[in-house]
Order: structure tokens, then sequence, then C-alpha cells
């Protein structure tokens, strides 16, 4: 059913027979349930997001003796979120806890989001006691089968003696190589069961190298190319690669564009970025990527949000491929030069390659310049009308250079990244692979306990905020400062829009209604304001921004507002439909 440890390998100089006495000391062997707390003490844990119940409780009587900071979510999904969002804003492992039955299973969601975004997670999960396993008792769940698909690695701990070094394994897997979620599955009876030796070793990671003759081919490659776009996906944070990116695109001048994902990786006002790419990028990036001679990607997928039609995407050119998951090149678009190597040290090898700095694309760069002209212009022109750009540019300027953007899934989520300037480092927060709506509110939790210092901001839509709003209680619990911003069109927006353009506008189960959130708000305690076309933007956010703690505004924004530009799926740049064309 699962999988289990063989820890034989370890030390045993200190390992010892629980029945052994030292003299005038008795010797109390610890329980399953501490090896887990003492696992998660070693490992540095200082936030743990997670729901008590049935098979897990014997860990949670553990908890209380042991100098473990605990957040009580109102709901299971919320929890791996809140670990997700803890985990992408410090780099460092998020830990997420649930019951058997319907408390793991409703982790699923927040495994799938971590899993398809490579944020590195371990999930805790108690299940029934051994006599009873495979017996369909009171909330058993093969979790394990269940979340395959979406974990780096499961384990089912069956022997309490694995249990420390289990926990300290998971993480090492969750944070090494491509990061990801692990689940560790604990019966009840193995938590309450005592362990029998002493035997705890560290582990440690091995770090890969890049590979030279590829790493030369590719600075070579790089050197000569007359129009490369170079395209930051989200391994470049996750190897705290953002240094040397800039480094290899200012020693050649090549413009760069960032993935969904990629967006804060590169800070929006240098020069040499360009935007991003893809179905809701913009027209003149998609163009230059359909221009360029070579497309040198770092850390990205060559996901079909980015490629559409991948045999058409990029047709004329040779193609680099930085990626520490060796599965992932070729996978899409077949490389010219293919690295299997972390971002950071195979970015360091490139430079030794590139060690005198040359500008020889200043001509490619000034026909993409010149290429963004008109959509620049439209974007000035409709700062000042009551929208989403406006809107964006108020958070920014009012929340400054410090604040993080944590967005839900839809169309709010396409206007943040094309509106809001990003500058700061990893300071944009969102579910992109597996486009989970529900998000952003419980993940700002785990960015905002990580800083508690800056501003953090939530911009969602009215659909995914409903789906976990219950942890408004759970944020005023903990007193943080997020501040959210709810573009509400009264519409499943994203879907809406879809029918709007390919279904002759049959608005099909798409209309929505919610609550009041301003009174919503006040009825749990936190402040909360209703903002209206013809409103004062600016004064609103202004507002929400030197309230104390949670707050909420309410931009009601038009029903039938659209992104563009728009990619339909699987099409290329060529039948791309840009505002004026509607």
């Amino acid at each position: 059913m699962g999988h289990n440890v063989d820890n034989t390998s370890g030390s045993t100089a200190n390992a010892f027979d629980a029945s052994y006495t030292s003299p005038g000391i008795e010797y109390k062997p610890r329980l399953g349930s501490e090896a887990i707390c003492e696992a998660l003490l070693d490992e540095g844990v200082d936030y743990i997001f997670g729901y008590p119940g049935g098979t897990i409780m014997p860990f949670y009587d553990a908890l209380p003796d042991y100098p473990l900071r605990h957040v009580l979510t109102r709901h299971e999904q919320a929890a791996a979120h809140a670990a997700d969002g803890y985990a992408r804003a410090t780099g460092r492992v998020g830990v997420c806890v649930a019951t058997s039955g319907p408390g793991a299973t409703n982790l699923v969601t927040g495994l799938a989001t971590a899993k398809t975004d490579s944020v590195p997670l371990v999930a805790l999960t108690g299940q029934v006691g051994r006599p009873v396993m495979g017996k369909d008792s009171f909330q058993e769940t093969d979790v394990m089968a269940m979340a395959m698909p979406f974990t780096k690695h499961s384990f089912l701990v069956e022997d309490p003696d694995e249990l420390y070094e289990t926990m300290r394994r998971a993480f090492e897997i969750a944070r090494s190589g491509r990061p990801g979620p692990v689940l560790v599955d604990v019966p009840k009876d193995v938590q309450l069961a005592a362990c029998k030796h002493d035997t705890y070793r560290r582990l440690r990671a091995v770090e890969g190298q890049a590979e030279s003759p590829a790493v030369a081919a590719a600075a070579m490659l790089l050197k000569k190319a007359k129009r490369p776009v170079i395209i930051a996906g989200h391994g470049v944070t996750l190897s705290g690669a953002e240094r040397e990116l800039m480094l290899v695109a200012e020693r050649v001048g090549a413009p760069i564009v960032t993935t969904l994902l990629g967006l804060s990786a590169v800070p929006e006002d240098h020069p040499l970025y360009i935007g991003w790419p893809g179905m809701h990028g913009q027209a003149s990036v998609n163009r230059a990527v359909d221009k360029a001679d070579l497309v040198f990607g770092v850390g990205m997928r060559f996901d079909d949000r980015i490629t559409g039609n991948a045999e058409k995407w990029a047709p004329n050119a040779k193609i680099v491929h930085i990626d520490i998951d060796p599965s992932e090149l070729g996978k899409v678009k077949r490389p010219t030069v293919g690295i299997p190597a972390d971002a950071k040290s195979a970015l360091r090898g490139i430079l030794r390659h590139l060690e005198d700095a040359r500008d020889e694309l200043a001509e490619w760069r000034a026909e993409i310049e010149e290429s963004q002209r008109p959509e620049r212009a439209r974007v000035e022109g409709a700062k000042d009308e009551y929208g989403p750009i406006r809107i964006m540019e108020a958070i920014k300027a009012t929340a400054g250079e410090d604040v993080r953007l944590v967005t839900d899934v839809g169309q709010h989520q396409m206007w943040a990244a094309q509106f809001f300037r990003f500058t700061k480092r990893n300071s944009h927060i969102t579910s992109g692979g597996h486009g989970t709506m529900g998000f952003a509110l419980p993940a700002a939790m785990g960015v905002a306990l990580a800083y508690p210092d800056e501003p953090v901001w939530v911009v969602a839509g009215d659909g995914g905020f409903q789906m976990n709003i219950q942890e408004f209680a759970t944020i005023r619990d903990l007193g943080l400062n997020i501040k959210v911003a709810i573009l509400n069109n009264g519409y499943l927006g994203m879907v809406r829009q879809w029918q709007q353009f390919f279904h002759n506008r049959r608005y099909s189960e798409t209309p929505m209604t919610g609550p009041d959130y301003e009174q919503f708000a006040k009825a749990y305690g936190v402040a909360g304001r209703t903002v209206h076309p013809g409103d004062d933007v600016e004064e609103a956010v202004k507002w929400a921004q030197s309230q104390e703690g949670l707050t909420v505004v309410d931009f009601h924004i038009d029903p039938e507002a659209n992104v563009y530009p728009m990619i339909p799926s699987g099409m290329s740049i060529n039948e791309i439909i840009e505002e004026h064309s509607v």
C-alpha cells in the first residue's frame, strides 16, 4: 500500500533498547508522534498549517510540548494553500497537516497546485490504525493512491522507528532537485506506539552540476544570436538565480520576458524587460518570440499557455532549455541545447563564457520597442478610467515597492499580471499551472506570516474569493495585515469571456451573486468598503492601507470587461484577438 524507508544504514553507535535504564534515571521511550515533532523541529519549521481530527489526534496531543507554531485554518485545502504561500514567499518547505478521510482528500487540490508549480511542501496525514486498515473503516482513505499523481513521493509509515528519518527524508525530497510536495501518511496506532531506538541521522542534499559542454554550447548560441529572447520561469526564483539571469542578459543585451510564474524574477523597470508572452501576454511580446532566432528558456516548461500551438511557436528559433528536471527537456519543444541543471549553477557556468560584454542587439531591441508603443499608449489612456488598470496602479502606488501581491485565478489574475509593475524580487504569488480558484486568500496567510512587516495585498475575483472565504476567521485571529481587493463583475469572468467569444454569448451558469462583502467583513469584525464606478479608487485604496489588520475593498467593475489580448487555446500568434479587432 505504501513505501517504508529502511533506516538501517544509519549509525547505531547511539542506539539503545527501550528497556535500557541509566542508573537513577527512568527512560521514557519517545512516541511516534513525538518523533514527528522532533523531526519538524530539527528541520527548522516555523509554521504548521492544519486541521485536527481523529486519526491525527496523537500528533496534536504531542504538539503543545514543542516550540512549533500551528495555524488552525478553517479548511484543509486552505491549510495546503497557506503552506504553499509560505513556501513560495520564503523558498523553504511548507508544512500542512490533516486527518484521514475527508481531511486528507481536502488537501489534494493544494498538493496538485504545489506539484504543478514546483513548490516544496510536506503534507502529514493521519491514517486509521493498522489493525483496521483495508476494511473500509470510518474515515479510511487510501490517500497515497489518490495523491500519487500530485506528489513527488509518498510514504506510509508503519514502524514508529522510521518516523523521524522518513520525515527528514520527506523534507529533503520536497526541496531537492525540482521542488514539490511529499505526503507522509501515518496510522494512528503508529503515532501512539513507542520508538524502540534513538537512531536519528541527518540527510544531506546533493547539488547537481551543470554539464560543461552543454553550457559552452548554450553560451555560444547566445553570443551568435541576432534576435534572441530570454524567457525566465519560476525556476529562476526557486533557485535564487535572478542576479545571474540579469548578468547574462546584460552581457549580450538580450531582451527578457517572463512566464506568469516568472513575474517578479526580473524587475519590470529594467530596460531589458519587455513583458510576458502567451495566451494573455502582450501582442508585441508574442510577436518578438515569433521572430526570434534564439529562445533561451530558463526554469520554465514551455507550457501550453505560453506556446499555444507548439509546432507554430517560435518557428525560426533555436532553443536553449535549462531546467533542473530532465524530463522537461524536449517534452514540448526539442531544444538545440538542453541543460538538466539548477538555474543558478547553469547560468554561472554560462557567465564564464560571456566575460567580454557585447551589445550588438540595439536594432533588435529598438524594433521591439517600436512595436510596443501602441500598446503602451492604450494602457496610458485607460489609467484615468475606472477599471482594473486604475485599480492595479492605485494599489502599487499606495502600497509601495515592498508590496507582495497574491492573486487568485481568473480575469483579475491576468489584469494583475499585465498592469501591476513588479519591481521587488518574488513579490508575485499566484497559482499558475493548476489554476486553482480559492488559492489567494489562504496563500496570503503564509506570505504575511513570512513577511509580517511588509504590505500584502490579495487581488481576487468574486467567484474564486468565495471558495475559501471562511479563512477570514483565521486571518482575523492571527491579526495579519492583509488587504483584499475584490474585482467584482458578478460573473465567473474568464468563463463568461470564453462564452462571449466562442459560444455566442450563451452565459450558461456564469452569472454569480455573492454577499455584500462590506457587511460580510463587518460580521467577522474587520473593515470593509464597497466601491462603485465613479467613486475615488485611489482614496479607497489609501483608506484600506491605513486600516489595521484584514481589510476588504469590493470594487464593482464592468460585468463584461474582457482580458485582451487573447490567443485562443491551441492557436498561434496569427490568431490573436486584440481589443481593437473585436
